[in-house]
């Protein structure tokens, strides 16, 4: 594997195994898409360092069971904004 690529899957998996983050978070952070990240962190990564895939993979784990729970939040934040907008009246 280049020499490039390596570095930039051990920054992005250090990065999830320190903070726990997303991979769609560490795909904005890094500025690389969410399937290149994910590509690297499930795959590229197993080959280059198997103790940190495993601290990335149980980050990973954690996040899929609280997704339901982060998409719920921001579905209830979204509604909660919209009821704070005035109603106004319609012109006839």
């Amino acid at each position: 594997m280049r020499e490039d690529v390596t570095e930039r899957v051990l920054d992005e998996a250090y990065y999830i195994a320190e903070t726990g983050a997303t991979v769609r978070k560490t795909a904005a952070l890094f500025l690389y898409s969410k399937s290149t990240v994910h590509k690297d962190v499930t795959e590229r990564l197993y080959g280059i360092d198997k103790e940190l895939y495993e601290r990335v993979r149980k980050a990973l784990d954690k996040n899929l069971a609280e997704r339901h729970i982060r998409g719920g939040e921001a579905t209830k934040e979204k509604y909660n904004k919209k009821r704070d907008i005035p109603l106004t009246r319609k012109r006839l």
